[in-house]
C-alpha cells in the first residue's frame, strides 16, 4: 500500500537448514506490485521439520505477514493477516511407481502434495477418462467425495474396475452416503456401505490388524510412530458392512467407543487393488505429516498380482 518500497526480505529457517540467498534487497517495490524472489533450500541429511517464513525490513518497521483475501459472493470481500510462513520437512519416503491419475472432488491438495514428494501426476477430468487408457498409470486416486460431486464417474465405474482388474491401483478416498445425498453410483469391485462413522481423536490409538499387510510394510515400514503428530481427526466416514474380500488394515476409536476397523480396507481383485480410505489423507499431506505421506506412498505402490 506504499510506493517506492526499499530495504530487505530475509528468509528465516530452522537450523541445520540452508537458504541460498537468504536475504535480499527490495528496490522501488510500489503499490500493487508483485515481485518473485526465489532462493533454494537445502535440508539437513537427517529427518528434521519446521518453518520457514520471510520478514520484510523497511524504513525501520519490520514485517512478517502476508494477506490474504476471501472472496464470495453473498459478502463483502474480506481479508486476513497471517504469519508467512510454511512448514518444511526433510523425511524419508520411499516411493514405487510414481505416474499418478487423480480425478478430482470437492476440492483437496492431495494431488499437488504428492507431486512434491516426485509422483508425476495427471489431472483427470470428464473427458480425458473418456478418451485415456488407463494402463499407463501406476495408481488412479479420486479425491474426497469425488463420486458425491461428479454426476459422470458413474460411466466410468467399468472402466475403472477393468484397470484394477488388469493390474491397476484404484484408491478412493472418502465419501459420504445418507438420506440426503444418497451415494449411487457403483464404486468398488465388492460391496461395502459407507458408514457416518469416524474417529474425531487426532491422537486414538491406532492398531494393526495384520501387521505383515502389504500396506504396512512396502515399499515404508509403517509403525505407530507413522500416526503421531495428525492434525484435527483420524478419518470420517468409515466403511462398514464389508464383504469379505477386504482386508481390514487399522483399528482405532475414540475414548469410550467400540474399535472400528472401516479406516482403510483393501480388496484384491484380479492383478490389482482396491482401496478405500477414510483416513483424512486431505488435511494430513498438506500438514505436512511424514507418516501420512509414508502410507499413502505405500497405497500407490500396492504390487500386481501375477
Amino acid at each position: 500500500n506504499t510506493d517506492s518500497v526499499k530495504g530487505k526480505l530475509i528468509v528465516n529457517i530452522p537450523g541445520g537448514w540452508k537458504a541460498e540467498p537468504s536475504t535480499f534487497q527490495i528496490e522501488s517495490l510500489n503499490k500493487n506490485n508483485n515481485r518473485i524472489y526465489e532462493t533454494t533450500i537445502t535440508p539437513p541429511s537427517n529427518f528434521s521439520e519446521g518453518f520457514i517464513s520471510s520478514t520484510v525490513v523497511s524504513d525501520g518497521d519490520s514485517v512478517s505477514q502476508g494477506i490474504r483475501r476471501i472472496e464470495y459472493d453473498h459478502i463483502p470481500y474480506q481479508f486476513m493477516l497471517t504469519e508467512a510462513k510454511a512448514k518444511i520437512v526433510n523425511a524419508d519416503i520411499k516411493v514405487s511407481g510414481t505416474t499418478i491419475g487423480y480425478i478430482p472432488g470437492a476440492g483437496d491438495d492431495v494431488a499437488e502434495c504428492l507431486i512434491q514428494i516426485g509422483y508425476n501426476v495427471t489431472i483427470l477430468t470428464d473427458e480425458m477418462l473418456s478418451k485415456t487408457n488407463l494402463n499407463s498409470f501406476d495408481a488412479i486416486v479420486t479425491g474426497i467425495r469425488a463420486y458425491n460431486t461428479n454426476d459422470w464417474m458413474q460411466n466410468y465405474n467399468q472402466k475403472l474396475l477393468d484397470y484394477v482388474k488388469q493390474g491397476g491401483n484404484f484408491i478412493v478416498q472418502y465419501n459420504t452416503n445418507n438420506r440426503i445425498g444418497p451415494l449411487i453410483a457403483k464404486i468398488s469391485p465388492y460391496p461395502f456401505t459407507i458408514s457416518r462413522e469416524r474417529v474425531t481423536d487426532e491422537n486414538a490409538e491406532v492398531r494393526f490388524t495384520d501387521p505383515t499387510a502389504t500396506v504396512l510394510n512396502f515399499p515404508n515400514k509403517i509403525t505407530v510412530e507413522d500416526f503421531k503428530g495428525w492434525k484435527q481427526e483420524r478419518g470420517i466416514y468409515f466403511a462398514s458392512d464389508m464383504d469379505p474380500a477386504y482386508q481390514k488394515i487399522l483399528s482405532m476409536n475414540d475414548p469410550d467407543e467400540k474399535a472400528n476397523e472401516g479406516s482403510l480396507i483393501v480388496a484384491k481383485y484380479g492383478k490389482g487393488n482396491f482401496v478405500y480410505s477414510g483416513l483424512v489423507f486431505f488435511r494430513e499431506l498438506p500438514a505436512g505429516v511424514p507418516g501420512a505421506y509414508r502410507l499413502f506412498a505405500n497405497l500407490l505402490a500396492l504390487p500386481k498380482n501375477n
